[in-house]
Protein backbone atom coordinates (compact mmCIF):
# COMPACT_ATOMS: atom_id res chain seq x y z
CA UNK A 1 0.00 0.00 0.00
CA UNK A 2 1.55 3.62 -0.88
CA UNK A 3 -0.66 5.98 0.30
CA UNK A 4 0.45 7.26 3.71
CA UNK A 5 -2.59 8.37 6.60
CA UNK A 6 -2.52 10.53 8.62
CA UNK A 7 -2.31 10.14 12.36
CA UNK A 8 -5.21 11.40 15.00
CA UNK A 9 -4.32 11.97 18.41
CA UNK A 10 -6.63 10.19 21.07
CA UNK A 11 -7.10 13.02 23.43
CA UNK A 12 -7.91 16.55 22.18
CA UNK A 13 -10.61 16.81 19.84
CA UNK A 14 -10.61 19.84 16.93
CA UNK A 15 -13.86 21.02 17.95
CA UNK A 16 -13.48 21.32 21.68
CA UNK A 17 -10.35 22.55 21.84
CA UNK A 18 -10.23 25.60 19.03
CA UNK A 19 -6.91 26.89 20.67
CA UNK A 20 -5.32 23.82 19.60
CA UNK A 21 -3.41 23.16 16.99
CA UNK A 22 -3.44 19.79 15.07
CA UNK A 23 -0.95 18.44 12.26
CA UNK A 24 -0.81 14.83 11.53
CA UNK A 25 2.31 13.64 9.66
CA UNK A 26 2.75 11.15 7.14
CA UNK A 27 5.46 9.58 5.42
CA UNK A 28 5.58 6.35 3.12
CA UNK A 29 7.82 3.81 4.74
CA UNK A 30 7.50 0.31 6.40
CA UNK A 31 10.10 0.69 8.90
CA UNK A 32 9.74 3.15 11.74
CA UNK A 33 13.41 5.09 12.96
CA UNK A 34 13.54 5.24 16.23
CA UNK A 35 14.80 8.72 16.53
CA UNK A 36 11.41 9.90 15.89
CA UNK A 37 10.63 8.28 19.40
CA UNK A 38 12.84 9.77 21.53
CA UNK A 39 11.88 12.57 24.27
CA UNK A 40 13.07 16.38 23.58
CA UNK A 41 12.61 17.34 27.12
CA UNK A 42 12.94 15.01 30.05
CA UNK A 43 12.51 16.44 33.94
CA UNK A 44 14.09 14.04 36.46
CA UNK A 45 13.14 16.05 39.25
CA UNK A 46 16.68 15.02 40.79
CA UNK A 47 17.81 18.33 41.24
CA UNK A 48 16.20 21.64 43.33
CA UNK A 49 14.94 21.13 47.14
CA UNK A 50 11.46 21.45 48.61
CA UNK A 51 10.85 19.58 52.24
CA UNK A 52 7.83 20.92 53.00
CA UNK A 53 3.85 20.48 51.85
CA UNK A 54 2.91 24.31 51.26
CA UNK A 55 2.55 25.42 47.92
CA UNK A 56 5.95 26.65 46.23
CA UNK A 57 7.93 27.17 43.39
CA UNK A 58 11.31 25.19 43.13
CA UNK A 59 13.51 25.50 40.06
CA UNK A 60 14.80 22.66 38.07
CA UNK A 61 16.58 21.57 34.84
CA UNK A 62 13.45 22.40 32.60
CA UNK A 63 12.52 25.57 34.50
CA UNK A 64 10.53 26.51 37.62
CA UNK A 65 7.75 23.79 38.87
CA UNK A 66 5.20 24.68 41.52
CA UNK A 67 4.47 22.45 43.68
CA UNK A 68 1.36 22.26 46.17
CA UNK A 69 0.96 19.85 48.71
CA UNK A 70 4.06 18.24 47.22
CA UNK A 71 7.84 18.15 47.90
CA UNK A 72 10.51 16.50 46.05
CA UNK A 73 11.33 13.65 48.04
CA UNK A 74 14.90 11.30 48.47
CA UNK A 75 13.68 8.82 50.99
CA UNK A 76 13.63 5.01 50.65
CA UNK A 77 9.87 4.74 50.23
CA UNK A 78 9.52 7.57 47.84
CA UNK A 79 9.90 5.61 44.73
CA UNK A 80 12.43 7.18 41.92
CA UNK A 81 14.75 6.58 39.62
CA UNK A 82 17.59 9.00 40.12
CA UNK A 83 17.96 10.78 43.98
CA UNK A 84 14.56 12.27 44.55
CA UNK A 85 11.39 11.89 42.92
CA UNK A 86 7.52 14.01 43.49
CA UNK A 87 5.72 13.15 46.49
CA UNK A 88 2.34 14.89 45.82
CA UNK A 89 -0.53 13.93 49.01
CA UNK A 90 -4.18 15.19 49.28
CA UNK A 91 -5.27 17.33 46.29
CA UNK A 92 -1.34 17.62 45.34
CA UNK A 93 -0.48 19.62 42.00
CA UNK A 94 2.51 19.40 40.01
CA UNK A 95 2.29 22.79 37.44
CA UNK A 96 4.74 24.01 34.86
CA UNK A 97 5.51 27.56 35.23
CA UNK A 98 7.24 28.00 32.30
CA UNK A 99 5.89 26.69 28.72
CA UNK A 100 7.59 24.71 26.20
CA UNK A 101 8.48 26.64 23.04
CA UNK A 102 8.13 23.36 20.54
CA UNK A 103 4.47 22.13 21.54
CA UNK A 104 4.08 18.24 22.47
CA UNK A 105 3.16 15.41 20.67
CA UNK A 106 3.30 12.45 23.44
CA UNK A 107 4.18 12.63 27.11
CA UNK A 108 4.75 9.90 29.62
CA UNK A 109 5.10 10.26 33.45
CA UNK A 110 6.21 7.26 35.68
CA UNK A 111 3.98 6.80 38.82
CA UNK A 112 3.84 5.14 41.58
CA UNK A 113 2.53 4.50 45.07
CA UNK A 114 4.99 6.38 47.78
CA UNK A 115 5.92 3.41 50.62
CA UNK A 116 2.94 1.68 51.90
CA UNK A 117 0.28 3.99 51.39
CA UNK A 118 -3.05 3.61 49.63
CA UNK A 119 -3.68 3.54 45.98
CA UNK A 120 -4.72 7.00 44.45
CA UNK A 121 -5.55 8.71 41.32
CA UNK A 122 -4.24 11.62 39.36
CA UNK A 123 -5.03 14.07 35.57
CA UNK A 124 -2.75 15.14 33.48
CA UNK A 125 -4.04 18.53 31.88
CA UNK A 126 -2.50 21.34 29.23
CA UNK A 127 -2.46 24.73 28.36
CA UNK A 128 -1.62 26.62 25.35
CA UNK A 129 -0.22 29.59 25.40
CA UNK A 130 -1.83 30.56 22.18
CA UNK A 131 -5.36 30.32 23.64
CA UNK A 132 -4.79 33.29 25.78
CA UNK A 133 -7.30 32.49 28.09
CA UNK A 134 -5.51 30.56 30.73
CA UNK A 135 -8.13 27.52 29.86
CA UNK A 136 -6.49 24.01 31.05
CA UNK A 137 -7.98 21.14 29.15
CA UNK A 138 -7.57 17.55 30.56
CA UNK A 139 -5.65 14.98 28.38
CA UNK A 140 -6.63 10.94 28.37
CA UNK A 141 -8.15 9.20 31.10
CA UNK A 142 -7.21 9.84 34.52
CA UNK A 143 -4.72 7.32 36.12
CA UNK A 144 -5.07 4.85 38.93
CA UNK A 145 -2.02 4.04 40.95
CA UNK A 146 -2.03 1.07 42.13
CA UNK A 147 1.78 -0.13 42.45
CA UNK A 148 4.42 0.39 44.58
CA UNK A 149 6.79 -0.13 41.81
CA UNK A 150 7.29 2.84 38.91
CA UNK A 151 4.59 2.39 36.15
CA UNK A 152 4.45 4.13 33.05
CA UNK A 153 1.47 6.57 31.94
CA UNK A 154 1.42 7.59 28.50
CA UNK A 155 -0.28 10.66 27.05
CA UNK A 156 -0.55 11.94 23.54
CA UNK A 157 -1.29 15.58 23.02
CA UNK A 158 -0.48 16.86 19.13
CA UNK A 159 -0.38 20.55 20.52
CA UNK A 160 1.34 22.75 18.34
CA UNK A 161 2.87 26.06 19.81
CA UNK A 162 4.05 27.04 23.25
CA UNK A 163 2.29 24.54 26.37
CA UNK A 164 2.27 23.65 29.59
CA UNK A 165 1.16 20.90 31.74
CA UNK A 166 0.13 20.37 35.42
CA UNK A 167 -0.74 16.94 37.46
CA UNK A 168 -3.90 17.16 39.18
CA UNK A 169 -3.68 14.22 42.28
CA UNK A 170 -7.95 13.42 42.32
CA UNK A 171 -8.12 10.88 44.72
CA UNK A 172 -6.56 8.71 48.09
CA UNK A 173 -6.60 11.69 50.46
CA UNK A 174 -3.39 11.09 52.50
CA UNK A 175 -2.13 8.26 50.09
CA UNK A 176 0.74 9.57 49.13
CA UNK A 177 1.63 9.45 45.12
CA UNK A 178 5.00 9.47 43.70
CA UNK A 179 6.08 11.07 40.41
CA UNK A 180 8.93 10.89 38.20
CA UNK A 181 10.65 11.36 34.66
CA UNK A 182 8.15 13.56 33.03
CA UNK A 183 9.27 13.38 29.40
CA UNK A 184 7.59 15.48 26.55
CA UNK A 185 8.34 14.55 22.81
CA UNK A 186 7.97 17.72 20.83
CA UNK A 187 5.41 18.60 18.52
CA UNK A 188 5.80 16.72 14.87
CA UNK A 189 8.51 14.35 16.03
CA UNK A 190 6.27 11.18 17.24
CA UNK A 191 6.57 8.13 14.59
CA UNK A 192 4.41 8.59 11.62
CA UNK A 193 0.91 6.13 11.06
CA UNK A 194 1.78 4.88 7.46
CA UNK A 195 0.30 1.65 6.03
CA UNK A 196 1.34 -1.52 6.66
CA UNK A 197 3.60 -0.11 9.34
CA UNK A 198 3.13 -2.22 12.62
CA UNK A 199 2.75 0.43 14.38
CA UNK A 200 -0.02 2.25 12.36
CA UNK A 201 -2.95 1.98 15.08
CA UNK A 202 -0.24 3.81 17.79
CA UNK A 203 2.16 3.22 20.64
CA UNK A 204 0.23 2.32 22.84
CA UNK A 205 2.21 3.50 26.32
CA UNK A 206 4.84 5.85 24.39
CA UNK A 207 7.38 3.99 24.68
CA UNK A 208 10.86 5.69 23.27
CA UNK A 209 13.76 4.55 22.53
CA UNK A 210 16.07 5.86 25.43
CA UNK A 211 18.00 3.49 28.16
CA UNK A 212 17.03 5.71 31.24
CA UNK A 213 13.22 4.57 29.84
CA UNK A 214 14.23 0.67 31.05
CA UNK A 215 10.87 -0.39 31.46
CA UNK A 216 9.00 0.78 28.94
CA UNK A 217 11.96 0.80 26.10
CA UNK A 218 10.87 0.66 22.35
CA UNK A 219 12.27 -1.88 20.39
CA UNK A 220 12.02 -1.63 16.43
CA UNK A 221 12.13 -4.74 13.79
CA UNK A 222 11.28 -4.94 10.46
CA UNK A 223 8.88 -7.76 11.69
CA UNK A 224 7.21 -5.91 14.96
CA UNK A 225 7.79 -3.32 16.64
CA UNK A 226 7.59 -3.96 21.36
CA UNK A 227 8.16 -1.95 24.65
CA UNK A 228 10.46 -3.68 26.49
CA UNK A 229 10.54 -4.07 29.87
CA UNK A 230 14.60 -4.84 30.93
CA UNK A 231 13.43 -5.48 34.55
CA UNK A 232 10.76 -7.95 34.15
CA UNK A 233 12.68 -9.90 31.24
CA UNK A 234 9.78 -9.83 28.68
CA UNK A 235 7.64 -6.61 26.27
CA UNK A 236 4.87 -4.84 27.50
CA UNK A 237 3.80 -4.97 24.28
CA UNK A 238 4.30 -6.68 20.98
CA UNK A 239 2.50 -4.84 17.62
CA UNK A 240 2.55 -5.62 14.40
CA UNK A 241 0.86 -5.86 10.58
CA UNK A 242 -0.30 -9.28 9.03
CA UNK A 243 -1.54 -9.43 5.34
CA UNK A 244 -0.81 -12.75 2.84
CA UNK A 245 2.59 -11.12 1.70
CA UNK A 246 4.04 -12.12 5.54
CA UNK A 247 3.12 -15.82 5.05
CA UNK A 248 5.24 -18.17 2.73
CA UNK A 249 6.84 -21.40 2.58
CA UNK A 250 9.84 -20.66 5.21
CA UNK A 251 10.01 -23.32 8.14
CA UNK A 252 9.57 -22.69 11.31
CA UNK A 253 12.85 -22.23 12.93
CA UNK A 254 12.89 -22.92 16.58
CA UNK A 255 16.05 -21.02 17.36
CA UNK A 256 15.20 -19.28 20.39
CA UNK A 257 18.05 -17.08 21.47
CA UNK A 258 18.77 -14.18 23.26
CA UNK A 259 18.84 -10.79 21.68
CA UNK A 260 21.53 -8.68 21.16
CA UNK A 261 20.16 -5.49 19.79
CA UNK A 262 19.20 -4.83 23.70
CA UNK A 263 21.20 -1.69 25.13
CA UNK A 264 24.67 -2.39 26.58
CA UNK A 265 24.57 -3.77 29.91
CA UNK A 266 21.29 -4.71 29.96
CA UNK A 267 20.70 -8.94 31.01
CA UNK A 268 19.86 -10.89 27.85
CA UNK A 269 17.21 -13.43 27.94
CA UNK A 270 18.76 -16.89 27.35
CA UNK A 271 16.69 -19.65 25.16
CA UNK A 272 17.39 -21.86 28.38
CA UNK A 273 15.81 -19.23 31.13
CA UNK A 274 12.16 -20.94 30.70
CA UNK A 275 13.71 -24.82 31.41
CA UNK A 276 12.12 -26.56 33.58
CA UNK A 277 9.83 -23.99 35.21
CA UNK A 278 6.39 -25.31 33.46
CA UNK A 279 6.19 -22.42 31.62
CA UNK A 280 6.59 -22.52 27.40
CA UNK A 281 8.41 -19.75 25.85
CA UNK A 282 5.62 -18.10 24.01
CA UNK A 283 5.57 -16.19 21.30
CA UNK A 284 4.25 -12.57 21.42
CA UNK A 285 4.27 -12.21 17.36
CA UNK A 286 3.77 -15.69 15.91
CA UNK A 287 5.83 -18.00 13.98
CA UNK A 288 3.38 -18.25 11.71
CA UNK A 289 2.72 -15.03 10.81
CA UNK A 290 6.28 -14.49 9.74
CA UNK A 291 6.72 -17.21 7.10
CA UNK A 292 7.50 -15.18 4.10
CA UNK A 293 11.08 -15.22 4.61
CA UNK A 294 13.45 -17.33 6.94
CA UNK A 295 15.49 -14.02 8.16
CA UNK A 296 11.83 -12.87 9.29
CA UNK A 297 10.12 -16.42 10.96
CA UNK A 298 14.17 -16.28 12.51
CA UNK A 299 13.41 -12.91 13.83
CA UNK A 300 10.08 -14.43 16.08
CA UNK A 301 12.25 -16.36 18.58
CA UNK A 302 14.17 -13.87 19.85
CA UNK A 303 13.38 -14.40 23.59
CA UNK A 304 13.02 -10.27 23.29
CA UNK A 305 9.86 -11.91 21.81
CA UNK A 306 8.84 -14.07 24.39
CA UNK A 307 6.33 -14.35 27.74
CA UNK A 308 6.48 -17.28 30.00
CA UNK A 309 2.71 -18.81 29.30
CA UNK A 310 1.20 -21.84 30.88
CA UNK A 311 1.41 -24.75 28.22
CA UNK A 312 -2.37 -25.31 27.85
CA UNK A 313 -2.72 -21.51 27.44
CA UNK A 314 -0.07 -20.78 24.72
CA UNK A 315 -0.57 -24.68 22.99
CA UNK A 316 -4.66 -24.58 22.86
CA UNK A 317 -6.10 -21.38 23.77
CA UNK A 318 -3.57 -18.61 22.43
CA UNK A 319 -2.78 -21.04 19.33
CA UNK A 320 -6.49 -21.21 18.51
CA UNK A 321 -6.72 -17.33 18.20
CA UNK A 322 -3.24 -17.44 16.21
CA UNK A 323 -5.03 -20.14 13.95
CA UNK A 324 -8.30 -18.20 13.58
CA UNK A 325 -6.60 -14.57 12.95
CA UNK A 326 -4.75 -16.07 9.83
CA UNK A 327 -7.97 -17.05 8.44
CA UNK A 328 -9.17 -13.52 7.87
CA UNK A 329 -6.19 -14.02 4.73
CA UNK A 330 -6.04 -13.42 2.20
CA UNK A 331 -9.27 -11.24 2.08
CA UNK A 332 -8.38 -9.10 4.65
CA UNK A 333 -5.42 -7.55 6.32
CA UNK A 334 -5.06 -7.57 10.46
CA UNK A 335 -3.21 -5.41 12.87
CA UNK A 336 -2.27 -7.30 16.42
CA UNK A 337 -1.47 -5.72 19.49
CA UNK A 338 -0.54 -8.23 22.29
CA UNK A 339 0.97 -8.32 25.79
CA UNK A 340 1.28 -9.66 29.67
CA UNK A 341 0.44 -8.02 32.84
CA UNK A 342 0.38 -8.55 36.45
CA UNK A 343 2.74 -10.94 38.65
CA UNK A 344 2.01 -14.73 39.06
CA UNK A 345 1.23 -17.83 36.66
CA UNK A 346 0.22 -21.10 36.90
CA UNK A 347 2.34 -23.41 35.06
CA UNK A 348 1.81 -27.18 34.40
CA UNK A 349 4.03 -28.01 37.19
CA UNK A 350 1.97 -27.68 39.64
CA UNK A 351 -1.25 -25.44 41.19
CA UNK A 352 1.87 -22.73 42.94
CA UNK A 353 1.83 -19.44 41.64
CA UNK A 354 5.05 -18.50 39.87
CA UNK A 355 6.21 -15.11 40.67
CA UNK A 356 9.50 -15.35 38.34
CA UNK A 357 11.91 -17.09 36.86
CA UNK A 358 16.07 -17.35 36.04
CA UNK A 359 16.75 -16.15 39.18
CA UNK A 360 14.40 -13.16 39.18
CA UNK A 361 15.16 -11.70 36.20
CA UNK A 362 11.98 -12.85 34.10
CA UNK A 363 8.42 -11.78 35.45
CA UNK A 364 5.59 -14.13 34.94
CA UNK A 365 2.52 -12.23 34.09
CA UNK A 366 -0.86 -13.15 35.81
CA UNK A 367 -2.55 -12.50 32.53
CA UNK A 368 -2.09 -12.64 28.78
CA UNK A 369 -3.86 -10.05 26.28
CA UNK A 370 -4.14 -9.20 22.80
CA UNK A 371 -6.24 -6.99 20.38
CA UNK A 372 -6.67 -7.64 16.40
CA UNK A 373 -8.18 -5.55 13.91
CA UNK A 374 -9.51 -7.05 11.01
CA UNK A 375 -9.65 -4.89 7.71
CA UNK A 376 -10.51 -5.34 4.02
CA UNK A 377 -7.25 -5.52 2.17
CA UNK A 378 -7.24 -1.62 0.92
CA UNK A 379 -5.22 1.93 1.36
CA UNK A 380 -5.69 4.56 4.08
CA UNK A 381 -5.79 1.59 7.16
CA UNK A 382 -6.71 4.00 10.01
CA UNK A 383 -9.02 5.81 8.13
CA UNK A 384 -11.29 2.90 7.33
CA UNK A 385 -12.02 1.81 10.87
CA UNK A 386 -15.38 2.16 11.75
CA UNK A 387 -18.46 1.36 14.08
CA UNK A 388 -18.46 -1.82 11.96
CA UNK A 389 -15.07 -3.02 12.09
CA UNK A 390 -14.59 -6.03 13.80
CA UNK A 391 -12.16 -5.61 16.67
CA UNK A 392 -11.57 -8.91 19.42
CA UNK A 393 -9.95 -8.19 22.08
CA UNK A 394 -9.44 -11.04 24.43
CA UNK A 395 -8.08 -11.19 27.99
CA UNK A 396 -6.88 -14.51 29.84
CA UNK A 397 -5.36 -15.75 32.80
CA UNK A 398 -2.29 -17.29 32.65
CA UNK A 399 -2.95 -20.42 34.78
CA UNK A 400 -3.05 -23.98 32.91
CA UNK A 401 -6.69 -25.14 33.86
CA UNK A 402 -7.30 -22.25 31.31
CA UNK A 403 -10.57 -22.74 29.05
CA UNK A 404 -9.34 -24.10 25.58
CA UNK A 405 -12.10 -21.84 24.04
CA UNK A 406 -10.48 -18.60 23.40
CA UNK A 407 -13.76 -16.76 23.24
CA UNK A 408 -14.49 -17.44 26.59
CA UNK A 409 -12.26 -14.56 27.58
CA UNK A 410 -13.40 -11.92 24.71
CA UNK A 411 -13.31 -8.38 26.47
CA UNK A 412 -13.39 -4.54 25.35
CA UNK A 413 -10.31 -2.49 24.28
CA UNK A 414 -11.29 0.24 27.19
CA UNK A 415 -10.80 -3.14 29.73
CA UNK A 416 -8.05 -3.79 28.58
CA UNK A 417 -6.84 -0.13 29.07
CA UNK A 418 -8.43 0.59 32.47
CA UNK A 419 -6.18 -3.06 33.24
CA UNK A 420 -2.70 -1.83 31.59
CA UNK A 421 -2.58 1.69 31.86
CA UNK A 422 -2.24 1.72 27.82
CA UNK A 423 -4.00 4.36 25.22
CA UNK A 424 -4.45 1.27 22.24
CA UNK A 425 -5.61 2.29 18.36
CA UNK A 426 -4.83 5.78 19.75
CA UNK A 427 -4.19 6.51 15.88
CA UNK A 428 -7.89 6.54 15.61
CA UNK A 429 -10.27 9.34 15.29
CA UNK A 430 -11.22 9.64 19.34
CA UNK A 431 -14.97 9.39 18.03
CA UNK A 432 -13.95 6.06 16.45
CA UNK A 433 -12.42 4.83 19.11
CA UNK A 434 -14.90 5.49 21.58
CA UNK A 435 -17.33 3.41 19.51
CA UNK A 436 -15.34 0.89 18.82
CA UNK A 437 -13.78 0.30 22.19
CA UNK A 438 -16.24 -0.34 24.02
CA UNK A 439 -17.93 -3.11 22.27
CA UNK A 440 -17.09 -6.78 23.20
CA UNK A 441 -16.98 -8.91 19.95
CA UNK A 442 -19.92 -12.01 19.70
CA UNK A 443 -18.44 -12.87 16.07
CA UNK A 444 -17.67 -16.41 15.36
CA UNK A 445 -14.40 -18.36 17.07
CA UNK A 446 -13.58 -20.97 14.44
Amino acid sequence: MKKPLLGYGRYLLLLLLPCFAFHPTSVDRREVSTALFAANTQETFDTGTKTDYATGTVALTTGNWILTDGVLGATDADRKNGAQAVRLQGAGKLTMDFYLPTGASTITIQHAIYGSDGSSSWELWAQAQSCNCNKWTKLGNTVSTTSNTLQTAAFTANISGNVKFEIRKTSGGSARLNLDDFAVTEFGTEAPSVDNNNVALGNPSGAVTDVSYFDNYLLVKPQYVMSYNRDQGKPNWVSWHLDISDRGTADRQDDFRNDPSLPDGWYQVQSTSYSGSGFDRGHNCPSADRTSTLENNSATFFMTNMMPQAPNNNQKTWADLENYTRTFLPGNEVYVICGSYGVGGVGSNNATVVNTLDQGRVTVPARCWKVIVVLPVGDNDASRVNANTRIIAIDTPNVNSIDTNWGTYRTSVDAIEKATGYDLLSNLPVDVQTVIESKVDNGPTN
